[in-house]
């Protein structure tokens, strides 16, 4: 396997080029968008993982991964600059989703990693999507932003007012908001939305919460909050938030708690999708998937600089306890 990789404006491309078809078979091209740094295991896991279905270099598939940034014009420019050429794409997260959907509506598309799919409107449900594109949800369930408030709530027994950080514009934050609405009435919490457009606006953002009285802190799950993992959880820590994100990469980087998928485990579905749709079933036809696995990543370093003793039974609970 041979690997390239070069810079066009904001984006960097990593293409996997296979040997010479065999047999004068033509391979499928694929191509891969994702928002985000070169240096992410998931595109290239889902790669694997589909040479591991059995797929041979070259005389099957050849896939073509760009790495931009993460946001609505980049993404769409990326998305376009693939579809002359391919003949499947493969995107990850909400807003390059919303930018095949309007884009590359002549080819299947792969989401992963997608908020809520049916209520931005790239499938007409999960069982039966009806169009060009299929995919993995983000999310488990529609409630699953309940959780990670009930997860703070049970850190923070008398928590009061909680600030909900995500990228503006991002379609996830509606659907953020609507599913913290329902749990923070039943618990008796009040939830403010903090929008920021860019890194550079983070530090504003957080002190528009100090300046809230917030208590706790849920990062929106998304492109932008996740190449971000670091300021946020830095931010979060050193305004004394204690912090609950959907990526556990922020809590390796100094978050408090996570709740939310495995990428790898992502790409090890998308990769299966992408197989069943080789082997001839319309994405119409494939339902959109919920993510396998689900793990709640706790950091105790950060939980002792809060000032914070964690409850035993959500230590017992977590799979992954940072030390």
């Amino acid at each position: 396997m041979k690997r390239r990789q070069f810079i066009t404006g904001s984006a960097s491309i990593i293409a996997f080029s296979f040997s010479s078809a065999a047999m004068g078979a033509t391979p499928w091209r694929i191509g891969q968008v994702f928002g985000g740094p070169p240096d992410n295991a998931a595109p290239s896991e889902l790669v694997r993982a589909l040479l591991g279905l059995g797929y041979v270099d070259g005389k099957d598939v050849q896939v073509r991964t760009l790495f931009t940034a993460p946001n609505p014009k980049d993404m769409k420019e990326a998305v376009l600059s693939q579809i002359p050429d391919i003949d499947l794409l493969v995107v990850w997260g909400t807003i390059g989703a919303v930018a095949a959907k309007s884009a590359a509506s002549n080819i299947p598309v792969v989401f992963v990693s997608v908020g809520a799919p049916v209520d931005i409107g790239l499938v007409q449900s999960l069982a039966h999507p009806g169009g060009a594109m299929t995919g993995i949800t983000f999310e488990a369930a529609s409630e699953t932003y309940g959780k990670r408030l009930q997860l703070l709530k049970e850190i923070l027994p008398n928590l009061s007012r909680l600030a909900v950080l995500g990228a503006k514009g991002d379609p996830n934050f509606a659907f953020a908001m609507t599913s913290l609405d329902n749990s923070a009435r039943a618990l008796g919490v009040s939830i403010a939305p903090v929008e920021f457009n860019s890194a550079d606006d983070l530090r504003s953002a957080f002190d528009g919460m100090k300046h809230r009285q917030s208590e706790a802190l849920v990062v929106v799950a998304g492109a932008l909050t996740y190449v971000n993992s670091k300021p946020i959880a830095e931010l979060a820590l050193s305004n004394r938030l204690p912090s609950c994100h959907g990526f556990k990469e922020t809590v390796e980087a100094g978050g408090l708690i996570s709740l939310g998928p495995d990428f790898l485990a992502f790409a090890r579905q998308g990769a299966r999708l992408v197989d069943k749709i080789i082997k001839g079933t319309k994405p119409a036809d494939i339902p959109v998937e919920q993510p396998t696995q689900y793990i709640t990543t706790i950091n105790l370093k950060t939980a002792k600089a809060l000032g914070i003793d964690m409850p035993a039974a959500l230590l017992a609970r977590a799979d992954e306890v940072i030390e």
